[in-house]
């Protein structure tokens, strides 16, 4: 295959933009939550540029969309893709770029009349931010076999209202069958959503593993009372306890150092009032490590601490496990692939980990998989201050071509 060959980088960036109209925030950021309207939108504006291309389409019943480009062999596809939802204060490129990269892939190989060794895929996943549904990463972990299809469509938003309900309702719910599309092999596409690259100077990495991750909610139940007539050794405030779960969890990662991160990203407290003692708290815990043993420990620090709290402060508590996804570690093969299409096309790279959790490490647990990386400015995402610099967009997508083209000829497949 030609190494001159490049994707349109004028017709990724313009898509870029048009994907971005749909869950416009109005500050230069995104808000696509998971089966909403805006969802729909910009899957409507996928699925049509699929049709475009003359893709076969394809959508399970998980709403996970595929565009499939027929090679020269049969057998499964090398897939690359990513998600359209964003979280709530989201950027325009965290899980589409991927997915737009993938689709430019194909454009590309229909621009200049190349048929690949092997099918080519490129898929758009279901809830992978799990903002609005848990868990994170639904639609890839559906279509791996890690969670059973019924259970997801059951999960119910802040509303009471289900996925399948939402899937329906937007008119996703498909009914191709999944055994059929998962892929002999995976790659993915993603900004880093982090300052390594841009502080070391680089243009691309390949990513070789990715940390395990633990979600946890916590609900802390004391006693609500007047914030000015009872004393403070009389009272059993889980707003307090809700502050030093937060502390607790920044003294717990620095005691374990890197790659240990811990984070208390949401505290809801009632009644919520100036005046009065907090009678309830509920405490969401992120946990991650690259080491399963180490992730453990930080898990078993956690539940120690809370049973402590419980009784030091006359609180009942109660803990939930959220999602729980071991550390992965990608493919050699695909990961030496994916370094040396960098070298051939020039590009600074290097090995590195994923501090995010992706569709990668799902489709990880069926076929060789791996990931490619861009900077991002100022290892700013999800934020509406989100950006990549163009080149290194286009250089990513670059790469990603090159990538699949070689893994298609290579033959790349089978178990993870």
């Amino acid at each position: 295959m030609s190494s001159d060959l490049r994707i349109s980088a004028d017709r990724l960036l313009r898509r870029l933009e048009e994907l971005a109209v749909h869950g416009d925030s109005g500050d230069g950021g995104v808000c696509r939550l998971a089966a909403s309207d805006e969802d729909r939108a910009a899957r409507d504006q996928f699925r049509a540029w699929l049709q475009d291309l003359g893709c076969e389409l394809a959508i399970d019943p998980i709403g996970n969309i595929f565009g499939r480009m027929p090679g020269r062999r049969p057998g499964p596809p090398v897939m690359t893709g990513s998600h359209l939802d964003t979280v709530t204060t989201g950027g325009r490129l965290d899980g589409a770029y991927g997915v737009l990269a993938g689709l430019e892939v194909l454009a590309t190989l229909r621009d200049a009349g190349i048929t690949p060794a092997c099918d080519l895929s490129v898929a758009a996943f279901t809830n992978e931010e799990g903002v609005r549904f848990t868990p994170d990463m639904m639609g890839s972990l559906v279509l791996a076999g890690g969670y059973p299809l019924a259970d997801a469509l059951s999960r119910q938003d802040s509303a009471g209202k289900t996925l399948g309900e939402e899937l329906q309702r937007i008119g996703y719910a498909g009914a191709a069958p999944m055994e059929s599309l998962r892929p002999g092999c995976f790659v993915e596409l993603h900004i880093e959503q982090g300052p390594v690259l841009e502080a070391e100077g680089l243009q691309v990495a390949a990513v070789e593993n990715l940390q395990g991750i633990s979600w946890t909610q916590v609900e802390i139940r004391g006693q609500a009372n007047h914030a000015g007539t009872t004393p403070m050794s009389l009272r059993r405030d889980a707003g307090y306890v809700a502050g030093s779960l937060a502390r607790f969890l920044r003294e717990l990662a620095d005691d374990m150092g890197p790659p240990q991160v811990a984070t208390c990203g949401r505290i809801e407290l009632e009644p919520n009032v100036i005046n009065v003692i907090p009678r309830r708290a509920l405490v969401t815990v992120d946990l991650r490590n690259v080491v399963e043993d180490r992730l453990q420990e930080a898990e078993a620090r956690l539940q120690s601490w809370l049973e402590q709290a419980a009784v030091e402060e006359g609180v009942e508590i109660e803990s939930e496990i959220l999602a729980r996804f071991e550390p992965v570690d990608f493919h050699q093969e695909v990961v030496g692939v994916i370094e040396r299409e960098a070298r051939s096309l020039g590009l600074a790279s290097r090995r590195m980990t994923s501090g995010a959790g992706h569709d990668a490490q799902m489709m990880a647990r069926i076929c060789p998989a791996a990931m490619i990386f861009v900077p991002s400015v100022a290892g700013v995402s999800h934020s509406p201050r989100e950006t990549s610099l163009e080149a290194d967009l286009v250089a990513g997508a670059n790469l990603l071509l090159h990538s699949m083209l070689s893994l298609a000829e290579s033959g790349v497949a089978g178990t993870p």
